[in-house]
């Protein structure tokens, strides 16, 4: 093994995974061992593993997709399935439920030597994907806010657009502009101007809902879509976000004095 990892044992057949759990010990990992799918949900949640290995009761998928369902939201869990020669692959694992992450599956009696090169082959291949998806995310989200790059807010408001045209839906389109922002720079040193627009890109985020999209256009410049939301709603949106923004002002890090933050909005709806 090249590098260490921590391993959750799903052993929840209590039929033989503890010598391969003593084995991948020795090899260097961190194992936990639970017996039940109750106690493995429970330190999935705190134990933070790296790779499951189940072996489950019955209907392995559907244990699986449980575990990996725990996961939601965050890198999906590498998981090793242990089944029996005698058991139809497809119906013991319910391939279908597995799509989320990277799996493989292994038989009862292999010998520990094959578990651990499974194992390190399915921590490779989470890597490998971890290393893709931070590649994905830093092409399509501004490193200092977190909100989408022009050229990906572009697509998103082109098929947000069409999708409201097709399906006659109201959209909300929303332009910020941070107010006196060039005097910030000239005033102050330029890490401030960096931590305001970092602050007001948290801000935009916390103020929409999960539906809305938000991208930083230029230095100061923003875009918000709002899908679904009429005239009148998106005028309140408005009005929160230019509070939101407005509560940013006071001391910064490296500022000679408090600095007031405030932005301009306009914005136009589609029926």
């Amino acid at each position: 093994m090249t590098t260490s990892a921590k391993i959750l044992v799903c052993d929840h057949r209590g039929e033989g995974l503890s010598a391969v759990a003593r084995r991948l010990a020795e090899a260097g990992h961190a194992v936990e061992v639970t017996t039940g799918l109750r106690s493995s949900l429970a330190s999935l949640a705190t134990s933070r593993p790296d790779l499951g290995l189940l072996d489950a009761l019955a209907g392995g998928g559907t244990e699986a997709a449980t575990l990996l369902a725990a996961r939601a939201g965050e890198p999906p869990l590498p998981l090793l399935v242990v089944c029996d020669l005698r058991e139809g692959l497809a119906e013991r694992l319910g391939l279908s439920q597995l799509d989320a992450g990277p799996w493989d599956a292994i038989r009862r009696d292999a010998p520990a030597e094959e578990y651990l090169l499974r194992i390190e082959r399915l921590l490779d291949l989470a890597r490998r994907r971890a290393e893709m998806d931070e590649l994905r995310h830093r092409a399509m989200y501004d490193d200092r806010t977190n909100l989408l790059r022009p050229l990906e807010f572009g697509e998103q408001l082109r098929a947000h657009v069409s999708a409201a045209q097709r399906h006659e839906l109201d959209l909300a389109l929303l332009l910020i502009d941070l107010d006196r922002f060039g005097q910030v720079n000239k005033l102050h040193d330029h890490t401030v101007g960096d931590r305001i627009i970092e602050r007001v890109g948290g801000a935009i985020r916390e103020a929409l809902r999960i539906e809305d999209v938000a991208g930083r256009l230029g230095g100061d410049e923003f875009a918000v879509l709002l899908p679904d939301t009429r005239k009148v709603d998106a005028a309140s949106v408005v009005q929160r976000l230019l509070a939101a923004i407005r509560e940013l002002s006071g001391p910064f890090p490296g500022a000679r004095r408090e600095i007031e933050v405030s932005a301009s909005i306009g914005f136009e709806t589609l029926d």
